[in-house]
């Protein structure tokens, strides 16, 4: 097996998995929450009947509302393809590097941005003002954490860094990791719009960042909407859980190790949404003013990570 069908691979299998994730933390919070649930295909039921409807756009828009989705969507494909989630096997000439998928992701955070203001509402804009802000704090945090990983393997190719966790299993409980994947654990919910930082499963003003951008796109656009945030919260879960247990990633793209490491990366992104989903129902979303201090928390976290690697080193 070449790459080209490893990769190909890990985009397919991560198309089917993200929606099956969201079911599974939706099923796991009403079921703690004391409700029957939707059952964990729901959302593939959504976006099945979305993509069969017209969207409906508003007099006077312009075609960021048409094109914003599919850019949200595309950048979520490439994200998946370049995060080694199956294997560590990538191109060589787009390769895994941090500041390439950081730039992807801000891609994806941009065209979402766009959107909101493109709606030409006030719920729009101000939903994009916020998750601009949150933005500005995030994407520095998580290019501070993963630099603070990169410092021991001497590369900032997200491949080489789970290798060299995988051939050390000591540096994955190292205080230099330990600040790291923190600091990124906070990354991850800020990015993909979860508690504390933002509440998915409600539109009222106060609260909602990402809801108000895209509260105005429906058929189509909200079915890429949905798609592109699920493989974006899939992407950077799976990233994280490789980097806290690298065991299981396929080294090589043999159809022996692919298939292992795709069981592998399958049970650990499910776990991991389900850690996620219970800690939700036992978290209060934060007030916005005091989201900006968690978010710099976060990065003293990665920024202590950085001093302690060199210190270390």
């Amino acid at each position: 097996m070449n790459v080209a069908l490893l990769v190909a691979g890990q985009v397919a299998l991560m198309v089917v998995l993200a929606p099956l994730l969201v079911g599974v933390m939706r099923q796991a919070r009403s079921r703690l929450e004391g409700r029957a649930g939707a059952g964990v295909l729901q959302p593939w039921r959504d976006a099945r009947k979305l993509l069969r409807k017209e969207p409906l756009r508003a007099p006077g828009t312009g075609p960021e509302l048409s094109l914003a989705p599919l850019v949200l969507f595309v950048a979520g494909l490439v994200l998946c393809a370049l995060v080694p989630l199956v294997g560590t096997p990538g191109f060589a000439t787009v390769p895994s590097d941090l500041f390439v998928v950081v730039s992807v992701l801000l891609i994806g955070t941009v065209a979402l941005a766009l959107l909101g203001l493109a709606s030409g509402t006030a719920f729009g804009g101000m939903g994009s003002s916020r998750h601009m802000m949150i933005a500005a704090l995030v994407e520095p945090t998580a290019l501070v954490a993963i630099y603070a990983l990169s410092i021991p393997v001497g590369t900032s190719a997200l491949s080489a860094i789970i290798e060299s966790r995988l051939a050390d299993p000591s540096t994955v409980v190292s205080p230099v990791s330990l600040l790291a994947v923190v600091a990124l654990v906070i990354v991850v919910l800020a990015e993909t719009g979860r508690l504390p930082v933002d509440n998915p499963s409600t539109h009222l003003e106060l609260t909602m960042v990402h809801e108000a951008m895209v509260l105005e796109s429906s058929g189509r656009d909200l079915a890429w909407l949905e798609l592109g945030a699920w493989l974006r919260l899939g992407a950077l879960l799976g990233l994280v859980v490789n980097l806290v247990a690298p065991w299981g990633i396929a080294l090589h793209a043999t159809l022996p190790e692919v298939l292992v490491g795709a069981c592998a990366v399958t049970v650990k992104v499910l776990l991991a949404g389900l850690l996620v989903a219970v800690a939700e129902v036992f978290l209060a979303k934060l007030r916005l003013f005091r989201v900006p201090e968690l978010l710099a928390g976060s990065f003293v976290l990665a920024f202590l990570a950085v001093t302690a690697s060199y210190v270390v080193s």
